[in-house]
């Protein structure tokens, strides 16, 4: 068994929650209503892509490590 490490990104949605993006894997779309929860859905997403994709064949992909700035702006 083999462990895959993945970047994974939990935005606050705006009616509570966190919606999950995992930068390289854009196919996946889950969502939490705590962290905690979220979490454990990002695992379990990615464990299924992954599943899916080793049984089919298909490439694993490589993590991605978004760049993630703040930009002051003057309005």
């Amino acid at each position: 068994m083999k462990v895959y490490n993945y970047t994974v990104i939990f935005e606050p949605a705006k009616e509570g929650g966190y919606d999950v993006i995992v930068p390289a894997i854009p196919e996946i779309c889950t969502f939490g209503e705590t962290l905690k929860e979220a979490k454990a859905m990002a695992e379990d997403s990615i464990r299924c892509y992954l599943e899916s994709a080793l049984k089919e064949g298909e490439p694993i992909p490589e993590d991605k490590e978004p760049s993630v700035e703040r930009i002051a702006v003057r309005v």
